[in-house]
């Protein structure tokens, strides 16, 4: 027989996937508070939401996994409902409601209204802003809008997503204020494409706008840009980084590959000598700039020939920050009409080779670091070490700064002036020194300029 859970009217939201979801979840969340329920994190309740991600094979197998563990936790009486919501539920509703049926309910990306209906609650209009963050105090991801309108035909996030929709600079501001109060310093903004911010609601590319008045909101120090896409990027956008001590010297670009024939079969709308020439006006025109990009390696009809230029361009270009995936076949994409001829084990090989190229450039650029000192904030205490960051890098995915915690004591969620001591392939130890000393002045000191 079935036993009641005596976690009663405790929702437990359960996050999977990218920081869209985890924002997602943030605002389910404050939806919920607002509404008098109580809600938690991924700890325990006996109503359970979880927010899937449905953008590549592994992601969706954890998310199938997730779902099934919880179903079976509902079969054993330890929790009384299980809701699904997010990517994987938006992109293959009728599949999982046949499969998996003993999910109480099924919800799309859309629909927050009608999930909060189902777990009692009302949708509430006027809380622009009011989210309940799951971050380390000190930053909170920013979403300045969602769905995608760009073509590439290896991705289903407009399936899942919808089309760009900006959400207007008055309203980011207000609630950029609301995360400042809660002591927010670093706000990461994020979108399926930052570049294209603007073009619905302004008629225009308004990132720089958008950047312009997120600086003056009191109490934020650093803004982060996350996802820009390359081609159509906007300028103006180079100049706000230059020029505005808040906005990082930081970008994240995801660029795929260089071969000019996959960029083609990708439907990226750009070049090599394109993509390029872009990389050497972003170091021109912000000589310190960390750039960060993700490749896709083992696309369809991808040779030899093509993944040689693309380990050549990546020892050319020397990103500060790289990431690597190999490419998942993925129904109603246009490249799922071509056939995946690149194995697995080829797949897996290539990724490995780019990112043992990219872990000697980015052991050899932390070398040059030792001896440096930057301003740094910190994120947590874990282990025998505080662990912060730099402005050149991003929670979760960057380089880390670990300060030994047994010599050293720092405030989490403050910022301190680290000297490196010493340097790994992705990781920076050092200590903190008492002066207002910054090398961010010496480009030399972190990027090589081109």
């Amino acid at each position: 027989m079935r036993t009641k859970s005596i976690k009663k009217n405790k929702i437990n939201v359960v996050t999977l996937g990218c920081s869209k979801n985890i924002y997602d979840s943030e605002v389910l969340m404050g939806q919920l508070k607002a509404n008098g329920k109580e809600v938690a994190h991924e700890t325990e309740g006996d109503v359970v939401v979880i927010n899937t991600c449905g953008f590549i094979d592994n992601a969706k197998e954890e998310s199938v996994n997730t779902i099934l563990d919880y179903v079976q936790q509902k079969e054993n009486g330890d929790v009384e409902k299980v809701f699904v919501t997010g990517c994987l539920s938006e992109r293959y509703k009728p599949d999982l409601q046949k499969e998996i049926p003993d999910v109480d309910q099924y919800f799309g990306t859309t629909e927050l209204p009608a999930l909060l209906k189902a777990l009692g609650a009302d949708y509430k209009h006027e809380l622009i802003g009011e989210r309940m963050t799951t971050t380390p105090k000190n930053y909170a991801f920013l979403k300045i809008a969602e769905g995608c309108d760009r073509p590439c035909s290896f991705c289903a996030i407009p399936l899942m997503r919808g089309g760009h929709k900006s959400t207007p600079i008055e309203d980011l501001v207000q609630e950029a204020t609301k995360l400042a109060a809660q002591g927010v310093k670093e706000l990461i903004l994020i979108a399926q494409d930052l570049t294209y911010y603007g073009l619905d609601l302004y008629k225009k590319r308004n990132l720089a706008e958008l950047l312009k008045a997120l600086v003056k909101v009191e109490g934020i120090e650093w803004i982060r840009l996350h996802y820009a896409f390359p081609t159509g990027f906007p300028e103006d956008v180079l100049e706000v980084i230059r020029e505005e001590p808040k906005v990082c010297n930081y970008i994240d670009i995801p660029l795929q590959h260089i071969s000019d024939h996959l960029l083609k079969s990708m439907r990226r709308g750009t070049t090599h000598k394109k993509t390029t020439d872009l990389l050497s006006k972003f170091r021109k025109e912000v000589p310190e700039m960390a750039i960060r990009t993700t490749l896709i390696v083992g696309y369809p009809g991808e040779t030899e020939t093509d993944f040689q230029e693309l380990k050549d361009w990546v020892q050319e270009m020397r990103f500060e920050r790289l990431g690597c995936f190999t490419y998942s076949h993925e129904e109603n994409t246009h490249a799922y009409n071509l056939e995946d001829n690149v194995p697995e084990e080829v797949k897996i090989q290539r990724a490995n080779e780019i990112m043992e190229i990219q872990s000697q450039i980015s052991w050899e650029l932390n070398q040059q670091k030792i001896g440096e000192t930057f301003r740094c904030v910190i994120d947590r205490k874990e282990g025998g070490y505080f662990v912060g960051r730099t402005e050149f890098d991003s929670p979760d995915v960057d380089n880390e700064v670990l300060i030994d915690a047994k010599t050293h004591y720092l405030k989490t969620g403050e910022f301190a002036n680290i000297k490196i001591t010493d340097a790994g392939d992705f990781d920076l130890y050092g200590e903190p020194i008492e002066a207002e000393v910054s090398s961010s002045s010496s480009p030399e000191s972190f990027t090589k300029i081109m």
